[in-house]
């Protein structure tokens, strides 16, 4: 079994900042794509960044700029360091990793979610 453990979401005033983190543990064999998603009410969970192994990098346009996404491979565990934040971030923020549990076996893992809120 897979789990992923999300934590640092929270309330923020506009402007100010937050730091995610995921630690996936269990029998993982490679880890080859570790991201972000968000999900705000009514509307359907979209894409955030995502990092590959080698550390490369895709960023949502309306998080370029201000959102940072990194990993640890040798931890299994994603960041995302979020600056300037606005109202519109405010979302359940969704971890997932995709790669291979074993040689042959593809995985596909999300988070619980955790609820980052932006507001004065």
């Amino acid at each position: 079994q897979v789990e992923l453990v999300e934590s640092g979401g929270g309330w923020v005033q506009p402007g100010g900042s937050l730091r995610l983190s995921c630690a996936a543990s269990g029998y993982i064999f490679r880890i080859d794509v570790m991201g972000w998603y968000r999900q705000a009410p009514g509307k359907e969970r979209e894409l955030v960044a995502t990092v590959t192994s080698s550390g490369s990098t895709i960023y949502a346009e309306s998080v370029s700029g201000r959102f940072t996404i990194s990993r640890d491979n040798a931890e299994n565990t994603v960041y995302l360091q979020m600056n300037n934040l606005k109202p519109e971030d405010t979302a359940v923020y969704y971890c997932n990793i995709k790669g291979y549990r074993t040689v042959l076996r593809r995985m596909d893992y999300w988070g619980q979610g955790t609820q980052v809120t932006v507001s004065s």
